[in-house]
Protein backbone atom coordinates (compact mmCIF):
# COMPACT_ATOMS: atom_id res chain seq x y z
CA UNK A 1 0.00 0.00 0.00
CA UNK A 2 1.33 3.41 -1.02
CA UNK A 3 0.38 6.41 1.09
CA UNK A 4 0.02 9.61 -0.93
CA UNK A 5 -0.03 13.01 0.74
CA UNK A 6 0.56 16.52 -0.51
CA UNK A 7 0.28 20.21 0.25
CA UNK A 8 0.28 19.78 4.01
CA UNK A 9 1.13 23.49 4.47
CA UNK A 10 2.19 23.20 8.13
CA UNK A 11 -1.30 22.02 9.17
CA UNK A 12 0.08 20.04 12.10
CA UNK A 13 -3.33 18.92 13.38
CA UNK A 14 -4.21 17.30 10.03
CA UNK A 15 -0.66 15.96 9.58
CA UNK A 16 -0.83 14.15 12.93
CA UNK A 17 -4.16 12.54 11.99
CA UNK A 18 -2.83 11.53 8.57
CA UNK A 19 0.35 10.03 10.05
CA UNK A 20 -1.74 8.02 12.51
CA UNK A 21 -3.89 6.65 9.66
CA UNK A 22 -0.87 5.85 7.47
CA UNK A 23 0.71 3.93 10.35
CA UNK A 24 -2.54 2.09 11.13
CA UNK A 25 -2.98 1.14 7.48
CA UNK A 26 0.67 0.00 7.32
CA UNK A 27 1.68 2.05 4.28
CA UNK A 28 4.82 0.45 2.84
CA UNK A 29 5.95 3.80 1.48
CA UNK A 30 4.55 7.31 1.86
CA UNK A 31 5.03 9.82 -0.93
CA UNK A 32 4.73 13.50 0.03
CA UNK A 33 4.21 15.44 -3.19
CA UNK A 34 5.42 18.85 -2.04
CA UNK A 35 4.52 21.97 -0.07
CA UNK A 36 5.39 20.83 3.40
CA UNK A 37 6.45 24.51 3.94
CA UNK A 38 8.55 24.80 7.15
CA UNK A 39 11.48 22.46 7.72
CA UNK A 40 10.41 21.64 11.30
CA UNK A 41 7.12 20.26 9.99
CA UNK A 42 9.06 17.34 8.48
CA UNK A 43 9.59 16.00 12.02
CA UNK A 44 5.87 15.18 12.37
CA UNK A 45 6.35 12.45 9.76
CA UNK A 46 8.90 10.59 11.88
CA UNK A 47 8.30 6.84 11.94
CA UNK A 48 6.94 6.64 8.39
CA UNK A 49 8.83 5.21 5.40
CA UNK A 50 8.55 8.57 3.64
CA UNK A 51 9.91 10.29 0.55
CA UNK A 52 9.48 14.03 -0.05
CA UNK A 53 9.13 15.86 -3.33
CA UNK A 54 9.90 19.58 -3.50
CA UNK A 55 6.89 21.88 -3.77
CA UNK A 56 6.67 25.45 -4.99
CA UNK A 57 6.00 26.86 -1.50
CA UNK A 58 8.63 24.93 0.46
CA UNK A 59 10.89 27.14 2.54
CA UNK A 60 14.63 26.79 3.05
CA UNK A 61 15.16 23.61 1.07
CA UNK A 62 18.56 22.86 2.61
CA UNK A 63 16.98 22.89 6.10
CA UNK A 64 14.12 20.74 4.79
CA UNK A 65 16.68 18.21 3.52
CA UNK A 66 18.42 18.19 6.94
CA UNK A 67 15.15 17.44 8.73
CA UNK A 68 14.29 14.70 6.21
CA UNK A 69 17.64 13.03 6.99
CA UNK A 70 16.89 13.27 10.73
CA UNK A 71 13.78 11.12 10.28
CA UNK A 72 15.46 8.72 7.82
CA UNK A 73 13.30 9.98 4.97
CA UNK A 74 14.38 10.66 1.42
CA UNK A 75 14.37 13.92 -0.54
CA UNK A 76 13.47 13.38 -4.20
CA UNK A 77 13.87 16.81 -5.78
CA UNK A 78 11.28 18.38 -8.10
CA UNK A 79 10.54 15.34 -10.28
CA UNK A 80 11.06 11.67 -9.58
CA UNK A 81 10.40 8.31 -11.19
CA UNK A 82 10.10 5.02 -9.33
CA UNK A 83 8.73 1.51 -9.76
CA UNK A 84 6.48 -0.18 -7.23
CA UNK A 85 4.75 -3.53 -7.85
CA UNK A 86 6.14 -3.42 -11.42
CA UNK A 87 4.30 -0.15 -12.03
CA UNK A 88 6.17 2.88 -13.32
CA UNK A 89 5.26 5.99 -11.31
CA UNK A 90 6.13 9.64 -11.92
CA UNK A 91 5.99 12.18 -9.10
CA UNK A 92 5.61 15.88 -9.82
CA UNK A 93 4.25 18.70 -7.70
CA UNK A 94 2.52 21.02 -10.19
CA UNK A 95 0.28 19.58 -12.92
CA UNK A 96 1.56 21.70 -15.82
CA UNK A 97 3.46 18.84 -17.54
CA UNK A 98 1.08 16.00 -16.68
CA UNK A 99 -0.62 15.67 -20.07
CA UNK A 100 2.76 15.50 -21.83
CA UNK A 101 4.05 12.93 -19.33
CA UNK A 102 0.89 10.83 -19.60
CA UNK A 103 0.91 10.82 -23.38
CA UNK A 104 4.52 9.60 -23.38
CA UNK A 105 3.10 6.19 -22.32
CA UNK A 106 6.06 5.73 -19.95
CA UNK A 107 4.03 5.70 -16.74
CA UNK A 108 1.26 3.68 -15.17
CA UNK A 109 0.65 6.44 -12.63
CA UNK A 110 1.45 10.12 -12.30
CA UNK A 111 1.05 11.48 -8.79
CA UNK A 112 0.87 15.24 -8.25
CA UNK A 113 -0.17 17.89 -5.76
CA UNK A 114 -0.36 21.69 -5.98
CA UNK A 115 -4.09 22.15 -6.69
CA UNK A 116 -5.34 20.86 -3.30
CA UNK A 117 -8.09 19.04 -5.23
CA UNK A 118 -8.56 15.27 -5.21
CA UNK A 119 -8.07 13.80 -8.65
CA UNK A 120 -8.40 10.34 -10.15
CA UNK A 121 -8.36 10.54 -13.93
CA UNK A 122 -7.13 8.55 -16.90
CA UNK A 123 -5.16 10.23 -19.66
CA UNK A 124 -4.51 7.58 -22.25
CA UNK A 125 -3.38 4.55 -20.24
CA UNK A 126 -1.94 6.62 -17.38
CA UNK A 127 -3.82 7.13 -14.14
CA UNK A 128 -3.42 10.64 -12.70
CA UNK A 129 -3.83 10.95 -8.93
CA UNK A 130 -3.84 13.95 -6.60
CA UNK A 131 -4.54 13.12 -2.93
CA UNK A 132 -5.88 16.60 -2.13
CA UNK A 133 -4.27 18.96 0.36
CA UNK A 134 -4.25 20.30 3.91
CA UNK A 135 -4.21 24.05 3.30
CA UNK A 136 -6.08 25.65 6.20
CA UNK A 137 -8.48 27.52 3.87
CA UNK A 138 -9.57 24.40 1.99
CA UNK A 139 -12.95 22.88 2.79
CA UNK A 140 -11.71 19.31 2.72
CA UNK A 141 -8.38 17.73 3.68
CA UNK A 142 -7.49 14.30 2.35
CA UNK A 143 -4.84 11.70 1.65
CA UNK A 144 -4.92 8.70 -0.67
CA UNK A 145 -3.93 5.06 -0.43
CA UNK A 146 -2.94 3.29 -3.62
CA UNK A 147 -2.72 -0.45 -4.08
CA UNK A 148 -0.61 -0.51 -7.25
CA UNK A 149 -0.81 -4.28 -7.57
CA UNK A 150 -4.63 -4.25 -7.68
CA UNK A 151 -4.96 -0.71 -9.10
CA UNK A 152 -7.12 0.21 -6.12
CA UNK A 153 -7.37 3.78 -4.84
CA UNK A 154 -8.97 5.07 -1.66
CA UNK A 155 -9.27 8.71 -0.64
CA UNK A 156 -9.42 9.30 3.11
CA UNK A 157 -10.85 12.51 4.49
CA UNK A 158 -8.86 14.08 7.30
CA UNK A 159 -11.12 16.19 9.55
Amino acid sequence: MIGIISDTHDNVFAINKAVEILKERKAQVVLHLGDIIASKTVLYFNGLPIKFLRGNCDGDIERVKEKIKEINGEFLGSFYELSIENKKIALIHAPDKIKELALSNKYDYILHGHTHQKRDELIGNTRIINPGGFYLGDEEHSIALLDAKEDGLEFIRID
